[in-house]
């Protein structure tokens, strides 16, 4: 799982290196249409449906992580 919400950040936030530190605070590149376009991949890769609490609450690897693992 970290592999692949790495790969969606990386992909969709066009960086050459992220690791799990990553987040809105400390990526310039992380702004709210691009946290848009995470979640449209987030769920197509995942294959969930994400609630718009659960959307608002996903700042960082992390977060999307802790949120991806009660779809588990």
């Amino acid at each position: 799982m970290d592999e692949k919400i790495l790969e969606i950040l990386k992909l969709v936030l066009e960086l050459n290196n992220i690791d799990k530190s990553c987040s809105q605070a400390n990526c310039e590149k992380w702004d709210s249409l691009k946290h848009l376009e995470l979640m449209v991949e987030i769920e197509s890769e995942f294959n969930v449906e994400l609630e718009p609490e659960e959307i608002a609450k996903m700042k960082s690897f992390e977060d999307i992580k802790k949120i991806l693992q009660q779809y588990r």
